[in-house]
């Protein structure tokens, strides 16, 4: 079987493909299986990171099925899951913070708009030319930040004041409100991600943050425990599906959220060609760039029409896909279809979930996400540390745009420097 590389090039969906190389009951079951292991494992993850980003709950979980659908229906690579990232807390819950939800569904709207024109443009390989020290420098930043605005649902402390979103004095204000911590919640939290990290180390093939939420949810409920859970925050979530709508738009508007939808689009396609290629390496294929992000923004533009956040490759659900056996981005559409059946059969259940337990998954998830040995690796050499912690500070400090336009402008200047340098010594 080819591995994709003669037709890399195409603006032809990879489920197209894969079901033109014939398709049978038994690809089905695959397919169907590897759907269901990644409904699993998103279920509690787009609540999670739809919570973590100052929006309902039920917001991450359009997002997993609207963007889910169409990323692996329309999407180039054959593996590939869609749906809310963790990458992305930081970005929607400030334009959240600066322009309310309507802000943000035009955001992604326009994000979506651009995406498209890039993966038109045929600009894909450039994204992917990204400096992989300006890589491994904003992920950290990112997983370091999405850490730190989990620390109030995570401790259960009471803020006398709304929550800053830059870093350090969201910092100064956690540690002023930290003597009326909650035990319980502090526990109920710190519990639930030592029980996924066990059962990742013991039971690699078990649902570690569903098994944890629902454990969580379960002690906190036969227990009595005085915690706040989604039911308690959010009132729960709606027992169906909301209608598509656009957003609000004015010209006002629009220019004003213009920046936040150029960080979205700079992270979407970055995020998501990188998840594409963990799926190549993973699998031995390859997947067609520009078609990938035509579908991603395809997927933002329909996700925010039905009141959805960003979507985006996602690489831990995508590798999960991979390892579930999948053959085709059916299973994708499938894990959309599963997400789809929750929200309008069992949407009640979610009253229960405490958020320190969906606080505990973000723990998990930052960690995973913070590529902690390229990051020590990098420390050793002087040209990759200086574009690695400039924009590792920078995004800590200022925002994920900065510190990428940072460190693409450090990488090129060490380039040219080592550059001439190895001419003198010639």
């Amino acid at each position: 079987m080819p591995d994709g590389s003669a037709t890399a090039h195409l603006y032809r969906p990879k489920l197209f493909t894969t079901l033109g190389e014939g398709y049978d009951l038994a690809k089905f079951r695959k397919d169907v299986l590897a759907g269901l292991t990644v409904a699993i494992v998103a279920l509690p993850l787009s609540m999670a990171i739809a919570v973590a980003s100052g929006v309902t709950p039920e917001r991450g979980l359009y997002t997993a099925i609207v963007g889910g659908f169409l990323v692996s229906a329309l999407g180039g690579s054959r593996y590939q899951i869609g749906g809310p990232a963790g990458a992305f807390i930081v970005l929607v819950a400030a334009t959240v913070s600066r322009y309310g939800v309507e802000g943000l569904l035009l955001t992604v709207l326009l994000s979506g708009a651009m995406l498209t024109l890039v993966g038109l443009l045929k600009l894909g390989s450039l994204i992917r030319h990204i400096p992989h020290a300006v890589t491994v420098g904003f992920t950290c930043g990112i997983a370091v930040t999405i850490l730190a605005s989990q620390l109030h649902d995570l401790s259960g402390v009471r803020l006398s004041t709304p929550e800053p979103g830059p870093l350090l004095p969201k910092l100064a204000v956690l540690a002023q409100a930290a003597p009326s911590f909650n035990l319980a919640a502090l526990l109920v939290g710190l519990g639930s991600a030592t029980l996924i990290f066990l059962l990742r180390h013991y039971r690699p093939s078990w649902p570690g943050m569903l098994m944890a939420v629902v454990a969580a949810s379960l002690a906190a409920a036969l227990a009595h425990l005085p915690i706040e859970t989604i039911g308690t925050r959010f009132g729960g979530l709606p027992q169906g599906f909301t209608t598509p709508h656009l957003p609000h738009l004015t010209w006002a508007l629009l220019l004003a959220v213009l920046p936040s939808a150029l960080s979205f689009t700079l992270l979407g396609g970055v995020e998501s060609l990188l998840s594409a290629k963990v799926a190549d390496s993973m699998t031995g294929r390859k997947h067609r760039s520009n078609m990938e992000l035509v579908a991603q923004g395809i997927a933002n533009m329909a996700s925010s029409l039905f009141g959805g956040i960003s979507v985006t490759g996602t690489i831990a659900r995508t590798a999960t896909n991979v390892r579930a056996g999948a053959w085709s981005p059916l299973s994708g559409v499938f894990h959309a279809l599963f997400l789809l059946l929750f929200i309008l059969f069992a949407a009640p259940l979610a009253s229960f979930v405490p958020l320190a337990a969906l606080a505990g998954v973000l723990v998990v998830v930052c960690w995973n996400m913070a590529e902690k040995a390229e990051f020590l690796r990098l420390l050793r050499e002087w040209h990759g540390a200086t574009v690695l912690l400039a924009t590792f500070v920078l995004t800590l400090v200022e925002d994920l745009t900065t510190g990428i336009i940072a460190g693409c402008v450090l990488a090129a200047l060490s380039a040219l420097l080592r550059h001439r340098l190895a001419e003198e010594g010639e």
